[in-house]
C-alpha cells in the first residue's frame, strides 16, 4: 500500500496541486543527494504545518473546554500535538514508506524514526492547508486527531513517566536518576533533542524530543519498559 493516491483515501483529501503532497513527503536528504534546490524539501511546509495544527487544536480545545485555565489548555495541546502522537498518527498512514529519503538516511532506519515521521505529518498538513485553506485541513486534522484528542481530555493521554520512573526505582531502594543531554539535532528553530537516562553506572533507556522536557518523558518510558 504505497501510492499516493491511498494516502489520500486515508487523509480523506485529494489534492488540486499534487506536486504539494510530493514535496511534504520529500526529505532534504534526499533533495541534497539529488543537488536538487533547498525549497523543494518539506521543511517549509513543516514549519508551516506546525503553526496550523497548533491553531486548530487550540481552537477546538476553547470550544471543548470553556472553563479551562491557559496553562491546562496549553499541557493538553502538547499532548496532542507532540512528536510521539504525530509519529503514531504518520505510521498509521504509512508516511515513512513514502518518503523521499537519501540512501544514507534510509539505510540508517528513517522511515522508522519518530522526529522525521512527526516532521513529514507536520508537512503534509502544512501542504492541505496551502491545496484547500483552513477549512480543508480542519477538517483533516481534527478527524484524524479524535481519538488522541479525547484521550488527552479524558487525561488518560498524559503519561508522567518521569515520575513513574522515580517511584518504581525508589521501591527497590536504587540510586538517584540522572538525566544526559547525548546530542542536539537540527537548527535552532527546529532542534531535536537525544536524552540518555542513568541510576548510578547504569544506562536504563534512551528517547528524543522537540525539547528536553518531552526528551527525558521517551527516554523515562523507554526505561519503564525495559525495567518491565
Amino acid at each position: 500500500m504505497n501510492s499516493r493516491n491511498d494516502l489520500t483515501e486515508q487523509l480523506g483529501y485529494r489534492f488540486r496541486d499534487e506536486a504539494l503532497l510530493e514535496r511534504a513527503l520529500t526529505h532534504s536528504s534526499y533533495v541534497n543527494e539529488q543537488g536538487r534546490p533547498y525549497e523543494e524539501n518539506n521543511e517549509r511546509l513543516e514549519f508551516l504545518g506546525d503553526a496550523v495544527l497548533d491553531l486548530i487544536v487550540g481552537e477546538a480545545l476553547l470550544s471543548r473546554c470553556p472553563h479551562e485555565e491557559e496553562g491546562v489548555l496549553s499541557k493538553t495541546r502538547a499532548i496532542i500535538v507532540c512528536e510521539s502522537a504525530l509519529a503514531q498518527l504518520a505510521q498509521r498512514l504509512g508516511i515513512g514508506e513514502r518518503l523521499l529519503l537519501g540512501h544514507g538516511e534510509a539505510l540508517s532506519g528513517g522511515r522508522q524514526r519518530a522526529s522525521m515521521l512527526a516532521d513529514a505529518m507536520e508537512a503534509v498538513l502544512g501542504a492541505v492547508y496551502l491545496d484547500g485553506g483552513l477549512e480543508a485541513v480542519r477538517g483533516v486534522a481534527l478527524r484524524l486527531l479524535s481519538e488522541t484528542m479525547e484521550e488527552a481530555l479524558s487525561g488518560k493521554g498524559f503519561q508522567d513517566y518521569k515520575t513513574r520512573l522515580q517511584e518504581a526505582l525508589q521501591a527497590h531502594g536504587r540510586q538517584s536518576i540522572v538525566y544526559r543531554v547525548e546530542r542536539e539535532e537540527g537548527p535552532d528553530h527546529d532542534k531535536t533533542f537525544f536524552v540518555s537516562v542513568s541510576a548510578g553506572e547504569r544506562l536504563l533507556g534512551r528517547g528524543s524530543g522537540k525539547n528536553k522536557k518531552e526528551a527525558e518523558q521517551r527516554a523515562a518510558q523507554a526505561a519503564l519498559e525495559e525495567l518491565k
